[in-house]
């Protein structure tokens, strides 16, 4: 299978197993989904992307309370993304709110997945939060690449923003670079701290030196 089948596979299993009952096909949804992680001005927010969210939600799924609601936030936490807006967030979320009653899903799990997906707006889950601890690891976990993939990603996110001259690009990013710097733990799992948070660190400090030298 190709990675688009074995993608609506996956959500459809993921669907299934979160709505705990039967309900409409879940092709459709996931169709829709792919099309818009697949628009043609992302350059990071992409396919690729969603699909290694997902497989680092895998590899945290064992602290999450609901791994299967988290997934499902995973799928709709940049369905709606322009570079040159400030809502995609919350117009993501809406648009679960939305689709997964429609889908078969429980008003209480597409209430979590909702909030999950606005919860990456800051990144910033409350202690205790195992759902949100999970996804925004797994959303973040591309800052602890290796130099090379690390290299590729901030080229993608610049790409994205080539609307943006240089200068004002170099100085928004610092800004965005030095507030996760700033940040007590980048990583709140146990796994996300101790795998990914030093060489997350380095990464984004030589970024930064690089943007600022």
């Amino acid at each position: 299978m190709g990675p688009m089948v074995d993608l609506v596979a996956r959500w459809g299993e993921t669907l299934t197993a979160a709505r705990r009952g039967p309900g409409p096909d879940p092709t459709p949804y996931a169709e829709r989904l792919l099309a818009q992680w697949a628009e043609p001005h992302r350059k990071y927010h992409t396919t690729p992307h969603l699909t290694a969210v997902l497989r680092h939600i895998d590899t945290l799924a064992d602290h999450a309370e609901a791994p299967e609601l988290v997934r499902l936030a995973a799928w709709f936490h940049d369905a709606v993304y322009r570079p040159d807006r400030s809502e995609n967030e919350e117009r993501s979320a809406a648009q679960a709110e939305r689709a997964l009653p429609e889908a078969g899903l429980s008003q209480e799990a597409t209430a979590e997945v909702a909030r999950l997906v606005r919860l990456t707006v800051t990144h910033d889950p409350a202690e205790g939060d195992t759902n949100g601890e999970v996804l925004c690891d797994a959303d973040l976990a591309v800052l602890a690449g290796d130099p090379e993939e690390y290299a590729a990603y901030a080229a993608a996110v610049r790409e994205e923003y080539a609307f943006v001259p240089d200068e004002a690009f170099r100085t928004g990013r610092a800004q965005v670079l030095r507030q996760l710097l700033a940040l007590p733990r980048l990583f709140r799992t146990p796994y996300g701290s101790k795998e990914w948070e030093a060489r997350a660190r380095e990464n984004l400090t030589t970024e930064l030196e690089l943007l600022t030298g």
